[in-house]
């Protein structure tokens, strides 16, 4: 750390300034303190970052377990992994763009995962490990650019991002997929692209005020960015139309100490045809559906309101011409702070259900083709974990998994899964 010699300072609260200012700027590597784990490079990244180039290296990795079953006796376990290469560029500082930025975000994925190779989760409509999917190899995830007009009410992004970036966003700190992310590309995972695949897409926002926005965006659907070897795919050979997402978000500040919560509520429609599930003649329709997103911080911890209680709720529902899941809801509690010695960690836990609809089974039947598990009904995907806030780079989340009938069947698996997922910024 650098230290203030005597004299350099007339103003003593200017010293007291300057010494944090430093000790911030110059974070060793590994130190607890530094948002980074690679440390500030002697004050170098926080100097990019005053002109304009934030640079960000992250690593997610994910292990999960099987530790007891109905009917199943295996303890599978695999572990799952993605690094994320990133630059957000302030292009008021570097070009002199007014209110304009861009982004470009580089990601791979290795590992296999649990829900995929274990006998027990055959079937899971969930993930146990949400970090592994779209295929494991080199993705450009981010190549856009953003501006602000008319007083920065109005805000236009363009370029190659996936639409769970800005619609229907939600936090992934859970290790099941069904408690992560944006749950339409979940479900609708056909066309409705989530991290880390892009596409060419638009999206305007307008702030009617600071509290209370609306959005609608374009985005390509082309099903060969799904491929491995194109990853990098800038071309629109393939596509086949367009997912088109509306959606209202409010973000009141509630109660005495201004307790944050985030509203949303938006559709979606798809231009693209999607086959009519249980049609005999090969009929075409299209996707459309919603959603309703409510997080809430509840309480204040003895009047900290860094630390508290807080809720979500989030419903999807979908057309049930074309979707095999038509509907799906999750809730959940996160504590955050509940022990003074511990204050950053956090404890919470989730339940998903994910319904599937009823033409799948008519379907089924008709064709002859009904499993031996039964039919198909709900899936249910609860999750509990302790984040340890190891250091500002590096969270821990030990977390215990129960899923019950696996693929939704209703003769299907009860499993326990126990698994860990670390997040870290180099």
């Amino acid at each position: 750390m650098n230290k203030l010699r005597s004299g350099w300072c007339v103003n003593l609260g200017l010293c007291v300034l300057s010494a944090g200012i430093q000790s911030v700027s110059a974070a060793d590597a590994f130190s607890a303190e530094s948002p980074w784990m690679l440390g500030d490079w002697n004050g170098q990244r926080t100097e990019l970052q005053q002109k304009g180039y934030d640079f960000s290296f992250g690593y997610t990795g994910e292990m999960a377990t099987l530790l007891d079953a109905k009917h199943s006796s295996g303890h599978d376990t695999e572990y799952a992994d993605q690094f994320a290469f990133g630059a957000h560029l302030d292009l008021e500082k570097i070009l002199g763009w007014r209110d304009t930025e861009a982004q470009i975000t580089v990601t791979e994925r290795n590992g296999h995962s649990l829900s995929q190779t274990s006998e027990a989760l055959d079937g899971h409509l969930s993930s146990a490990q949400e970090v592994w999917g779209r295929g494991q190899t080199w993705r450009l995830t981010d190549f856009w650019i953003k501006k602000k007009f008319l007083d920065q009410k109005l805000d236009v992004k363009a370029g190659r991002f996936g639409e769970g970036e800005d619609f229907n966003s939600f936090d992934c700190d859970f290790q099941n997929l069904a408690l992560c992310g944006s749950q339409v590309g979940n479900w609708v995972g056909d066309q409705w692209y989530n991290w880390p695949v892009s596409q060419w897409a638009a999206r305007v926002k307008y702030n009617i005020r600071p509290d209370l926005f609306a959005q609608i965006g374009a985005y390509e659907y082309n099903p060969e960015n799904l491929e491995r070897g194109k990853g990098w795919n800038l071309s629109t050979d393939g596509s086949h139309g367009a997912i088109i997402p509306a959606e209202v978000v409010w973000s009141p500040k509630v109660g005495a100490n201004k307790l944050p919560g985030e509203y949303r509520a938006g559709y979606y429609y798809s231009t693209a045809d999607a086959d009519v599930i249980g049609s005999a003649s090969n009929e075409k329709d299209h996707h459309q559906g919603g959603w309703l997103v409510a997080k809430q911080q509840l309480t204040a911890h003895q009047g900290d309101a860094s630390r508290g209680l807080s809720g979500f709720v989030n419903v999807t529902v979908h057309d049930s011409e074309t979707n095999s899941v038509s509907d799906m809801q999750n809730i959940g509690l996160v504590y955050k702070g509940a022990f003074d010695a511990r204050p950053q960690d956090e404890i919470a836990i989730g339940l998903g259900r994910i319904n599937i609809n009823d033409d799948v089974n008519d379907a089924n039947i008709a064709n002859g083709a009904v499993d031996a598990r039964g039919l198909q009904s709900e899936e249910y995907d609860a999750e509990i974990y302790y984040g340890i806030h190891a250091a500002n780079w590096l969270t821990v989340r030990p977390n215990i998994q129960y899923i019950r009938h696996v693929g939704a069947y209703k003769n299907g698996e009860n499993a326990w899964v126990g698994g860990i997922k670390f997040q870290t910024a180099f």
